[in-house]
């Protein structure tokens, strides 16, 4: 059994979404948002977001997490804001000891809806449906259910789940482990 974070981070709103996984099935546990205010200073935002994704970890232990890599489309600067979340995001789960992953968000709607391609609005609707949701998840909420889902079954379909292989990365369309050549 593990229990696997996913979080969509961002500047101003924050996903997150926890689930279990034991022997490929999937069990809701929670979901949100963090909010932070665009008046306060970016210091402060990211203290915020560490904050609440740490007490996150604290409160549900998950023994791995993973994030969304970044997509740069036509704002350096959100992109930067964005980077910086997503290292405060990352650092919260990492101190708290759980393992690390990442996947681009075209691997994350494929694993999710069937096709890279998706909508934000497929997303939510398969993650109701995968995990059995009585109500449509917060965009933002559905999509960290949708990077902790795509992480549990890229994981248990290569054996990975809970403990053993944990230096396997995605890149390219290709999976490849530590020290073995792209």
């Amino acid at each position: 059994m593990a229990i696997v974070l996913g979080i969509d981070p961002g500047s101003r709103i924050t996903g997150y979404g926890l689930i279990e996984s034991s022997s490929g099935k999937l069990k809701y546990i929670a979901s949100g948002r963090i909010k932070v205010s665009e008046r306060k200073d970016l210091a402060e935002r990211l203290g915020l977001i560490y904050d609440g994704i740490s007490e996150i970890v604290r409160k549900y232990q998950p023994t791995e997490f993973a994030v969304e890599k970044i997509f740069v489309s036509k704002s350096a600067a959100s992109a930067l804001k964005l980077g910086q979340a997503r290292g405060a995001a990352i650092i919260a789960g990492s101190r708290q000891g759980a393992i690390f992953s990442e996947y681009e968000a075209r691997k994350i709607k494929q694993a999710v809806v069937g096709t890279g391609s998706a909508t934000k609005k497929q997303v939510q609707l398969m993650v109701k449906s995968l995990l059995a949701l009585s109500e449509l998840p917060k965009e933002d909420a559905a999509d960290a259910l949708g990077i902790a889902i795509c992480h549990i079954h890229t994981h248990f379909s290569l054996g990975l789940i809970n403990g053993r292989d944990r230096t396997l990365s995605f890149s390219r369309g290709r999976y490849s482990r530590e020290g073995d050549k792209a």
